[in-house]
């Protein structure tokens, strides 16, 4: 079962959804414009490019539709959106977090105490429970922590 998406990740989602649509359009009217100019081998390797931004472009006005159309299935392996965990590091410190399905649900200033359920934090959080230790790696290097609690959505 699919979740719903909050309105907000919505919102911003249909807004760069038209942003994507209005850039495709863009490109497709220039790639069609180097078509009919001949000219030299930068022009040929702009072409290049403009086909390469057109198909980043596609990609992701297709990742969109199907984060409105309310995403895949829960992978197997995952926690899902939604959940909250507290964890204890070996220093002591205890740090709450937040895990998202979708980048966009970060709220503005939640960037360091929300996860995405495909970064290793969250994947390590995966098929855990209080009292577990976690490891999982950084960009600083492997990390260690206690499961103090994992509130699952719905639970």
């Amino acid at each position: 079962m699919t979740e719903q998406l909050p309105e907000r990740a919505r919102a911003q989602l249909e807004a760069e959804l038209a942003t994507l649509r209005e850039r495709r359009r863009s490109l497709a009217a220039a790639m069609q414009e180097q078509e009919s100019d001949v000219g030299d081998r930068a022009d040929e390797a702009n072409a290049l490019e403009s086909g390469d931004d057109l198909a980043a472009v596609d990609d992701r006005i297709r990742t969109v539709n199907e984060l409105l159309a309310g995403g895949p299935e829960q992978p197997p392996g995952r926690v899902p959106d939604g959940t909250a965990a507290t964890l204890r590091f070996d220093d002591g410190t205890e740090q709450a977090v937040r895990v998202v399905a979708i980048p966009e649900e970060i709220a503005a200033g939640q960037q360091d105490i929300t996860v995405t359920t495909d970064s290793p934090l969250g994947l390590a959080l995966a098929g855990r429970r209080a009292g577990d230790t976690i490891r999982y790696t950084t960009p600083a290097g492997e990390v260690r922590a206690r499961v103090v609690s994992l509130d699952l959505p719905g639970g």
